[in-house]
């Protein structure tokens, strides 16, 4: 409630909120002047280019400029959602995707709590940077290893031979079935090192004290682990659950193209390939744009529907 000249104002909640946003923003000037710059790189590399969507309504020739185009309305949309390989790649991408969030966050939450168990610092260290070494790899070179380590004469076809598991050798990168799985391995050995930064960065905040008192109680490492440990990632590990969420269909593309050929490519094309193949190689720069649009709308949707979720059942959110 306000008085101004003798009446009574009702403050609305806007106003009110618009306040403290302005409060806020003068106690923050520094920290606001160093996002700067990055608030201008989003404005101009990731919002300015969305012009560019006009693009799936247009029959888009290179030759002539963007707003001298002819428009085809939905058409473009139509085709696409008519089109069967769309679906087959959508498929793809979704496996792909589902594979690796799932591979990715169990395989980096038990590696920072292996090591948080760990006494040995120097031993510690070493693990860490042999599980970060790959990270620094190229795509290409990573692929080149993985594909000397598949071939008929490879060292995974050798072992299984000596182990008898096996007959003859397999040409694992000719067989389609076997590719989602070898694909969400090898991002495993090349990325798990890193996404523990994360985890273990949460660890060190825990109150050593949590860990002294269970201790004293009798409470055993694993138990420590289970009750004093993973519940203080908890937040953490929903924040980046969420985030991953709307990359749902973001499962990469440089492992599907180095890794994919002709024999498994009803397993590995996904939506990033598929729009690289309509938009350069047939020149259908409409339909790739239909499927670029239609991947950021629906990870907008996911991202947004993780979240509400996360509010709903009183975990930590974005917003």
């Amino acid at each position: 409630m306000e008085k101004h000249a003798g009446f009574i104002v009702q403050s609305t909640s806007g106003d009110s909120r618009l306040r403290a946003f302005i409060r806020t923003l003068s106690k923050q000037k520094m920290l606001m002047l160093m996002s700067l710059p990055f608030l201008v790189w989003v404005i101009i590399f990731k919002y300015i280019p969305l012009w560019g969507w006009t693009i799936a309504f247009q029959k888009y020739k290179l030759a002539r400029d963007i707003f001298d185009q002819t428009w085809v309305g939905l058409d473009n949309f139509k085709y696409l959602f008519t089109e069967d390989q769309f679906y087959l790649v959508l498929r793809n991408t979704i496996v792909m995707s589902s594979i690796n969030l799932v591979l990715g966050f169990t395989t980096a939450i038990t590696l920072a709590l292996l090591l948080n168990e760990l006494r040995k610092i120097y031993f510690k260290r070493i693990v860490q940077t042999i599980s970060y070494l790959p990270h620094f790899i190229s795509w290409v070179v990573a692929v080149n290893i993985v594909q000397t380590a598949l071939a008929p004469e490879g060292i995974v076809n050798i072992l299984l031979l000596q182990a008898h598991l096996i007959d003859k050798p397999i040409l694992w990168l000719g067989v389609g079935e076997y590719f989602w799985g070898i694909l969400g391995v090898t991002e495993v050995w090349k990325n798990v090192g890193w996404n523990t930064i994360i985890y273990l960065a949460a660890i060190t905040s825990i109150d050593p004290a949590q860990y002294e008192a269970a201790e004293i109680d009798g409470a055993s490492r694993l138990q420590r682990m289970w009750h004093i440990t993973l519940p203080n990632m908890k937040p953490i590990i929903v924040v980046l659950l969420i985030i991953n969420m709307g990359f749902i269909l973001e499962s990469g593309f440089e492992p599907q193209w180095l890794l994919g050929n002709g024999l498994n490519v009803q397993y590995s094309e996904n939506l990033d390939i598929f729009v690289l193949k309509y938009g350069f190689r047939l020149n259908n720069y409409g339909l790739a744009t239909a499927a670029g649009m239609f991947k950021t709308v629906v990870s907008i949707v996911f991202l947004i529907a993780a979240n509400s979720l996360a509010k709903r059942m009183g975990e930590s959110r974005l917003y």
